[in-house]
């Protein structure tokens, strides 16, 4: 990767934006100790010279010129100043030529220039200084050198820049291998996107170890590619079992129009023809109606109907508008009704789907059979059972039964589209709820609603 693109990337800014952040950071924090370490300086600076003063201005006029003399000597640096001065300015003691101009006699510390001769000439030096007027009209002043400060300033920028160019030159370097890393990885996962655009539906993109966000990025992406996968199957399916499923019915309709052009004569012969033809072109109609009121609830577009739903007096419903059909059948429908919970979700979907449920259950349970429909408290969800003691299904076929137009070996001769639990299915999807089927004899459905479902929701 040439450089101007691996400055444009993403990582690069970042790490070049963190690096930035960094050196702020640092010259700030050097700024701080650099000024608390010069006011420290200074403060104890002050302190000094001025108990220097005080110890000085004590002593006899004799001791004085001696002790400013010693004190001198004991300076190599050459960073005191002190001095002794008649009232008239002459000097008596000490390495200033006189009084310093503008200095306040007040006992009072003062920052002020003093000039001095060196070794280059003369030096302009800026000093803390203190002056007070003794008793006897003399003049004495103390005097300490401050350009300290900028030595430790000197000390302070050479550590800072030893310390923090090296930091942002990694900071870089790291920037820059993570972004090459990054469009590594991006170019491997772009060469496997372009097989999927280009119609392999089986390829997926690299599994990466590790919990990184790429690697969560790439399972559910994958995750997604297997759910595509499987709809294109199904839906490649579904074409080949409508085109199977339309084509009885509609060829049975062209039949009996054949037979009775050919053999009807009377009136009445041609209308039981046609109520006939009639008949078969409702059903592929009923098929067709289904179909697409099963990709209306798959496509979500019913979920802005949500509202609350009492799912006791939903199953009361279905119970009575069963019990006569069932009573019909010699079959005993029994409902019991020993948990009362409301739950969010459309209440003419939730009718459909019980609805389909228990018409189920009473088509295949043979006369003198029993239904049962319950509702009840499961572990921390609201379950709706419903119970027959029909053929049932196996454990095999619990998947394949969801699927559409799945229709058992057993059940071939039943009427219907095999559509029934795929719309159940469906419906239970766009709830959030759970399907489940339980195999062994009878057949037992149940439709289970989290708790954390309608908490989420309503929330």
């Amino acid at each position: 990767m040439r450089l101007p693109e691996l400055a444009r990337t993403t990582t690069f800014r970042s790490a070049a934006g963190a690096a930035g952040a960094f050196a702020v950071s640092v010259l700030v924090l050097f700024g701080f100790i650099y000024w608390k370490t010069d006011r420290y300086l200074i403060t104890r600076s002050d302190r000094v010279i001025a108990s220097q003063l005080r110890v000085m201005a004590a002593l006899s006029p004799e001791r004085k010129a001696d002790i400013i003399q010693y004190h001198l000597s004991e300076d190599p640096r050459g960073v005191q100043f002190a001095g002794l001065f008649r009232p008239d300015g002459t000097r008596i003691a000490g390495n200033l030529d006189g009084p310093p101009p503008g200095l306040k006699l007040d006992d009072t510390v003062q920052s002020i220039a003093l000039k001095r001769n060196g070794r280059s000439g003369v030096e302009t030096w800026t000093v803390r200084a203190i002056g007070q007027t003794l008793p006897d009209g003399n003049v004495l002043v103390l005097g300490r050198d401050v350009d300290e400060a900028m030595e430790i300033s000197k000390v302070v920028s050479q550590a800072l820049a030893l310390g923090l160019i090296p930091a942002l030159v990694l900071c870089l370097a790291i920037g820059a291998l993570l972004s090459v890393r990054a469009e590594r990885r991006i170019a491997v996962v772009n060469q496997h996107v372009q097989r999927i655009v280009a119609g392999d539906l089986r390829e997926r993109l690299p599994k990466l170890a590790g919990d990184d966000p790429f690697a969560k990025l790439a399972a559910i992406v994958n995750g997604m590619l297997d759910e595509i996968e499987a709809l294109m199957h199904a839906i490649a399916g579904i074409g080949n079992d409508i085109a199977h499923d339309l084509r009885t019915p509609l060829t049975r309709v062209r039949l009996m129009l054949e037979r009775g052009r050919a053999n009807a004569q009377t009136p009445e012969q041609f209308r039981l023809v046609a109520d006939k033809a009639i008949a078969g072109i409702d059903q592929s109609l009923a098929m067709t109606t289904a179909l697409l009121r099963l990709v209306e609830i798959e496509n979500s577009r019913r979920s802005a109907a949500f509202g609350k739903v009492a799912l006791v007096d939903l199953v009361h419903e279905v119970g009575e508008l069963y019990e006569p059909i069932a009573e019909g059948k010699n079959i005993a429908l029994h409902v019991d009704l020993t948990h009362a919970p409301v739950v969010d979700g459309d209440r003419d979907l939730l009718m459909e789907a019980v609805v389909n449920l228990v018409d189920n259950a009473v088509k295949f349970t043979p006369a003198g059979g029993r239904v049962e429909i319950s509702l009840f408290r499961g572990d921390a969800e609201s379950i709706i059972r419903v119970k027959d003691t029909g053929a049932g299904i196996g454990e095999l076929e619990r998947d394949a039964v969801l699927k559409r137009f799945y229709r058992s070996e057993k059940l071939r001769s039943a009427p219907g589209f095999g559509l029934g639990l795929s719309l159940v299915a469906a419906i239970v999807k766009l709830h959030g709820f759970r399907l489940t089927i339980h195999p062994g004899s009878g057949c037992v459905v149940e439709i289970a609603s989290p708790d954390h479902i309608a908490d989420t929701k309503a929330g």
